[in-house]
């Protein structure tokens, strides 16, 4: 899920927006544009307060090279989910904080404002949180890998069921997890297509 704006040269920290287009890379390739590239620490102390009021957390800030326009990638997350509703109003609030600092330069850019996907790596208590029900597989800190469906998790740790078992674990002990995806399995006696389509009862 994604919302884009475009913004033009800033000359005076003013900016316009439109439509534009989605993606996520990392921040690399800015050394052919000209003046310094945008510090990703000092915008996410600039626009985490933004997310925050709006009840999401600001997972990531990325900044890559579009041509010759920068590409800043945005991307926010909340209990529960965001809604394109959400996402339109992150990318609307961020493009208002965005047009009163100076963090992006003078160059044109493109902000792009987006829900993380399902290969986001599990690495803060609240994205176990929030995958609680999901099939994950996460590295030991002592050993092998771990795989179970999350059952429960706090703080602390987080709750692991397989075959029927549950185990816990602190957080110390895992490493990212990585959401599994799952598929649904077909079954033939559901169907409603004959197994003789030509041969009448």
């Amino acid at each position: 899920m994604h919302g884009s704006s475009r913004h033009g040269s800033r000359p005076q920290a003013k900016a316009g927006g439109e439509a534009a287009s989605p993606g996520a890379a990392a921040r690399s390739g800015l050394s052919g544009l000209a003046g310094p590239a945008p510090d990703a620490d000092r915008l996410t102390c600039l626009l985490e307060p933004v997310v925050k009021a709006m009840n999401m957390d600001l997972e990531s800030v990325r900044v890559s090279a579009a041509g010759r326009r920068r590409l800043l990638r945005v991307v926010v997350d909340a209990d529960g989910g965001v809604s394109l509703d959400d996402i339109a109003l992150a990318s609307r609030e961020l493009s208002l904080r965005l047009d009163k600092a100076a963090e992006m330069g003078d160059l044109p850019y493109t902000l792009e404002v987006s829900s993380p996907g399902v290969d986001r790596p599990l690495t803060q208590p609240r994205h176990w949180r929030r995958a609680v029900g999901r099939l994950v597989v996460a590295p030991q800190a002592d050993g092998g890998p771990v795989a179970g469906r999350i059952s429960g998790s706090s703080d602390r740790g987080v709750t692991l069921e397989r075959d029927g078992v549950k185990r816990e674990y602190s957080y110390a002990e895992l490493g990212p997890g990585r959401v599994q995806v799952e598929f649904g399995h077909f079954d033939a006696e559901d169907s409603d297509v004959d197994d003789e389509p030509g041969e009448e009862d």
